[in-house]
């Protein structure tokens, strides 16, 4: 357990502060996506409840979904560098190219 300490001290507070497992962010997609849970986990609040909102036409259930599997297939690095290592706009979804 020791060895895990370092490797957080390390880190800046702000970057720790948004570290957010991929996997949890592809099953919330995947199985919630529809209320926009995964966009909540990951900080793009206004992007949540726009699917939440569309969902009684089915939109938001499909997106949800979609995004869930996309997360799953993304590499590590690439969700690093588009939601640890920077915060993500409040209206961005993730299938919208961002650095």
């Amino acid at each position: 357990m020791s060895n895990v300490e370092p490797i957080f001290k390390e880190l800046d507070p702000e970057v720790a502060a948004r570290i957010r497992s991929r996997q949890t962010a592809a099953l919330l997609g995947i199985f919630l996506g529809f209320t926009g849970a995964h966009h909540y986990y990951l900080g793009s609040n206004a992007a949540g409840l726009l699917l939440l909102a569309t969902t009684c036409c089915g939109v938001g259930i499909v997106v949800g979904m979609v995004e869930g599997v996309m997360l799953l297939a993304m590499s590590d690095g690439e969700f690093d560098a588009k939601y640890i290592h920077r915060k993500p706009d409040s209206m961005e979804f993730v299938f919208q190219e961002r650095p």
